[in-house]
C-alpha cells in the first residue's frame, strides 16, 4: 500500500512541475521557456575632455591640445571607430569656493568637449582606456555600455526554443492522456529579459584593464494552447 502511494505521490510532483498548465476537454494550454547564453562583443564608449583657466580662450587653447594629442594617440585605428564624434564643445563659467566670507567668489573658464563611438573588437579597449588616461581624458565604464552585435538572432533564437519547449511539454501532456498534441490555437509572447552582468573589472586608470566580461543570458517565454487530437 505504501509503495502504490509513493509512486502516485512522485507522479503528482512531476506533473505539479509543468505549472503553468491547464487541460480542458481538446485542448491544453501551458508555458514555454527558452534562454541564449552569449558574451558581449561591442561596446559603447564615451569620454570628456575638459580643461579651465580664468581666461576663457586659455581654457579653450587648453582644450584644443588635448584633443590634438588624443587625436594623434588613436590615429592609426580611427577608422575602426564607428560613429565617431568628437565635436560637441561646451564653454561655461564656474565660481571657486571662497575662503572667507563676503569675499568674491573667483570665476573660471571651463572648456570641455565629448568623444563618442562604438567598438566592434573588444581588443581595441584596454587600449583605448590607456591612451585616454594618458590624454587626460575622463570616463566611466559600466556593464550597460557593452552588448553583442547581434542580439535580435539571439533574442530570436531563445524564442525558438522557448516555442520548442511548450510543444515538447504539450507532447507529453498529450501522451499521458492517451492523445497528440495538435495545432496551435493560441500563443502569448513574452519579451526577451537580459539581465545585466557585472564586469570581471573595471577600468579607472591606466594600469587597471578589463580583463573579461562576464556573460549575459537573453530570455524568452511563451503561453499557448494546442488542440488535442
Amino acid at each position: 500500500m505504501m509503495k502504490k502511494y509513493t509512486k502516485a505521490l512522485a507522479a503528482t510532483v512531476f506533473v505539479a512541475s509543468l505549472a503553468p498548465l491547464a487541460v480542458s476537454a481538446g485542448e491544453v494550454s501551458l508555458s514555454g521557456e527558452g534562454s541564449v547564453r552569449y558574451t558581449p562583443d561591442s561596446a559603447r564608449l564615451q569620454f570628456t575632455a575638459s580643461a579651465e583657466h580664468n581666461l576663457p580662450e586659455r581654457a579653450s587653447d587648453r582644450l584644443s591640445e588635448t584633443m590634438e594629442q588624443w587625436r594623434k594617440a588613436i590615429q592609426g585605428i580611427r577608422d575602426q571607430l564607428v560613429d565617431y564624434s568628437d565635436a560637441n564643445v561646451n564653454l561655461y563659467t564656474r565660481s571657486l569656493p571662497v575662503q572667507e566670507r563676503g569675499q568674491q567668489p573667483e570665476r573660471m573658464a571651463v572648456a570641455s568637449q565629448t568623444v563618442s563611438f562604438s567598438i566592434d573588437n573588444l581588443e581595441l579597449l584596454n587600449p583605448l582606456l590607456e591612451q585616454a588616461h594618458k590624454a587626460g581624458l575622463q570616463y566611466h565604464l559600466s556593464e550597460h555600455q557593452f552588448f553583442h552585435s547581434d542580439e535580435e538572432r539571439l533574442q530570436r533564437q531563445a524564442l525558438a526554443r522557448a516555442i520548442e519547449d511548450a510543444r515538447s511539454r504539450c507532447a507529453f501532456v498529450a501522451e499521458q492522456l492517451g492523445k497528440t498534441c495538435g495545432e496551435v490555437k493560441t500563443i502569448n509572447i513574452n519579451g526577451g529579459h537580459r539581465p545585466m552582468p557585472m564586469m570581471m573589472a573595471e577600468a579607472r586608470a591606466a594600469s587597471d584593464t578589463v580583463s573579461s566580461i562576464a556573460p549575459r543570458e537573453i530570455q524568452a517565454s511563451v503561453n499557448a494552447t494546442f488542440n488535442l487530437d
